[in-house]
């Protein structure tokens, strides 16, 4: 029986780097509730599930 794996949770740091756009950017995107959405934890760090944020972007691909 396979165990099953775990979501990866990144970083605000690692979505940026992806994605190439600034911090600016990324933070006025969440005030407008564009951003993929995400877990505040308790320190108030940041996390997007790595599934969440692929949804999010395949959601946003152009149909060619």
């Amino acid at each position: 029986m396979s165990t099953p794996t775990r979501d990866e949770k990144m970083t605000i740091p690692q979505v940026l780097a992806d994605l190439k756009v600034a911090p600016s950017t990324f933070y006025r995107w969440r005030q407008l509730g564009k951003a993929p959405r995400s877990i505040k934890l308790p320190n108030g760090d940041v996390r997007i599930r790595r599934s969440e944020y692929e949804r999010w972007l395949a959601e946003r691909e152009d149909a060619a």
